[in-house]
């Protein structure tokens, strides 16, 4: 039978342990074996029950008294292994705040974008203001308002994306031009006006090597007093000028354009084969820029500007060519492939 003094004896014992384990694993396994539910002390603890008074009285005095001081020797042994397990933690993990963190890879404006910006700065030097418009238009101010006959071709569905809105099926179209931010401005604001607009634009072209269904465009507008073809002309070769420097070859060819009269397309010396010929001008060696012309009264007149009294310009550039021109790039599709390997060299 366990007495008061075997229960001591074991505490005797358990002290010297404690002060030697050495791990929280030890300390574990330590208390367990004089505390837990087989321990000279369990086993006490269950015997009061058959024990005679006297007995019981001495033996829990030594119960509570012994499981106490153990309990009390385990919990500050732990707290100073978990303190040491601590200490040997920060020690061997330690970290240099001195030293240079690592820098994660950062981001870059796109080569479309940069050249927008570009653009865009290019001619708010000269004076023009930055307007923008919705890419839902409608059917008026992208065709109608622009001189736009209802059979012309640039309406067919093989050309335009339509809208399902509204109970024209034809009346509400993803924009194929950012000319209707011009009527829009020409609408709501006195001449004079000079406005470039940059934009997002639709149109049912093939992928190929110049062409995207989805593609940035630049139009610009000048309405004033006594505005001609040679300030037309004049304009974009400074543009021309200011964006690729005074060696680029530039021509205009006639063209047909139903807002502008007369109208004209701009060429300028390809890029990568400077005139030679070569698959990204087709053989040609002019790479067409943008379109141009003066702007045609009727346009004038539906925005409520009388064409007798004022005159202006009107060119739409495509900023995905000029980057292509730019940076030496044979295909528009380079652009919007997922290969960091290409936009990587615009940084």
């Amino acid at each position: 039978m366990t007495t008061p003094d075997t229960l001591r004896e074991a505490a005797d014992a358990a002290e010297v342990a404690v002060a030697d384990a050495r791990s929280i694993t030890d300390l574990d396994r330590i208390e367990d074996e004089y505390l837990g539910p087989e321990s000279a002390v369990a086993v006490a603890r269950r015997s009061l029950r058959a024990a005679d008074e006297e007995t019981r009285r001495e033996l829990g005095r030594a119960v509570h008294e012994v499981s106490t001081h153990l309990g009390a020797l385990v919990a500050e042994r732990r707290a100073t292994l978990e303190r040491a397990a601590i200490d040997g933690r920060l020690a061997s993990e330690s970290l240099d705040l001195t030293l240079p963190g690592r820098v994660p890879p950062r981001g870059t404006v796109h080569a479309v974008h940069a050249m927008w910006d570009e653009i865009v700065d290019i001619f708010v030097a000269l004076g023009y203001t930055v307007a923008s418009g919705p890419e839902a238009e409608t059917a008026y101010h992208n065709f109608d308002a622009l001189n736009t006959p209802p059979w012309h071709p640039a309406r067919l569905e093989s050309d335009t994306l339509y809208l399902d809105y509204g109970d024209d099926p034809e009346g509400v179209l993803l924009r194929t031009q950012t000319s209707p931010v011009q009527v829009r401005w020409l609408e709501e604001h006195p001449t004079p006006v000079y406005v470039v607009a940059p934009g997002r634009v639709y149109r049912r072209d093939p992928l190929d090597v110049t062409h995207s269904p989805v593609f940035h465009q630049m139009e610009g507008l000048a309405v004033d007093r006594d505005l001609s073809f040679a300030d037309l002309k004049g304009t974009l070769q400074h543009f021309i000028d200011a964006l690729y420097g005074k060696g680029r070859r530039i021509r205009f060819l006639p063209h047909f354009f139903p807002f502008t009269e007369p109208s004209a397309e701009l060429f300028m010396s390809c890029h990568l084969c400077d005139g030679s010929g070569c698959r990204t001008c087709s053989n040609k060696g002019w790479i067409e820029l943008l379109g141009c012309g003066v702007v045609d009264p009727y346009v004038l007149s539906a925005a409520g500007h009388d064409p007798d009294e004022v005159s202006g310009f009107a060119f739409g550039v495509g900023i995905d060519r000029l980057a292509m021109a730019r940076h030496g790039i044979p295909e528009i599709r380079h652009l919007w492939d997922a290969d960091l390997r290409v936009l990587e060299q615009f940084r």
